[in-house]
């Protein structure tokens, strides 16, 4: 299968990057920039250049392929034009699809369901959700695709994708530890966070792609919830400073845009994924890897 995929050179559009081509598919791999097109080059891919906003750059790379994955969004930090942008994606992507049956595999988030409980992959998206509006409304334009007649499916990642390269919320909070002197977590730390390795996702989109029916919610979770006193904890003792607790008031001054989302409680099951898909995480969990060196080599 040729699969156009955007994002390609982001740290999980990456690592599909590599689990499509050892598959034996071929990649078409989106690229904005000299740079951008040198790594997906370097992977093994086809380039085909082109921008997020640019439509017809999206349209075109669909057209010429078999099935889309699309993980890529705005790099911008105004949650309004990130959806106004990702939308126009998806509804590039998906005119350029319809009709055709062929796969379309989008990136969303567990973020986007209520928290405090055991969320699974029947579970809508909840207005009381940490995403807000404009992350429902990226999932429910993906998902109405179906009626398309496109295979559209979504898998929703939890707040920590991790492995080496990460640059997301665990290595925030592991240089906010650094800077401050002691690695915090927000009230009794019993709140928890979901979480998968970058390489069990990538397998999972490609599991999507190739067989997933249209209008599948697909969860990426390995861990359902870690406690993120545990996340603390290995952070406090790698970086060898105090653990403590704050109060769930103090949390936005200490961890800045962090604290609201190391404070909420989201658990969620993949059990659904894993039986209707074969897909089994095999990769390190978050607290192992977390302990790893490349966490702590360099300062952030």
């Amino acid at each position: 299968m040729r699969v156009f995929v955007t994002g390609a050179t982001g740290f999980i559009g990456s690592a599909i990057v590599r689990e499509l081509l050892a598959a034996g598919h071929q990649v078409l791999g989106l690229a904005r920039s000299d740079a951008a097109e040198a790594s997906v080059a370097s992977a093994g891919a086809s380039v085909h250049r082109g921008e997020l906003d640019d439509l017809d750059s999206l349209r075109s790379g669909a057209a010429a392929s078999d099935g889309v994955i699309h993980t890529a969004s705005a790099s911008v930090s105004d949650p309004a034009r990130i959806a106004q942008t990702g939308l126009r994606a998806i509804e590039a992507l998906g005119a350029a699809l319809a009709g055709s049956g062929r796969p379309l595999v989008v990136t969303s988030a567990i973020a986007l369901l209520s928290p405090g409980r055991l969320v699974t992959e029947e579970d809508a998206p909840s207005p009381d959700s940490a995403m807000g509006a404009f992350g429902i409304a990226l999932e429910e334009a993906a998902l109405a695709l179906a009626s398309r007649d496109v295979r559209v499916s979504v898998v929703r990642l939890p707040f920590s994708v991790h492995g080496e390269g990460d640059h997301g919320f665990v290595p925030a909070l592991i240089s906010i530890a650094r800077a401050k002197g002691v690695s915090a977590y927000p009230g009794d730390g019993s709140q928890r966070w979901p979480a998968v390795h970058r390489l069990d996702a990538a397998h999972l989109f490609r599991l999507a792609l190739e067989s997933a029916k249209a209008g599948s919610r697909l969860h990426g979770v390995a861990d359902q919830g870690v406690p993120v006193r545990e996340i603390a904890g290995v952070t406090g003792r790698r970086l060898g400073v105090p653990v403590v607790s704050l109060p769930g008031e103090e949390a936005g001054d200490h961890f800045g845009f962090l604290g609201h989302f190391f404070s909420m409680d989201y658990s969620a099951s993949s059990m659904l994924t894993q039986q209707r898909l074969g897909w089994h995480p095999v990769q390190p969990a978050l607290l192992a890897d977390l302990d790893q060196d490349y966490y702590f080599k360099n300062e952030r």
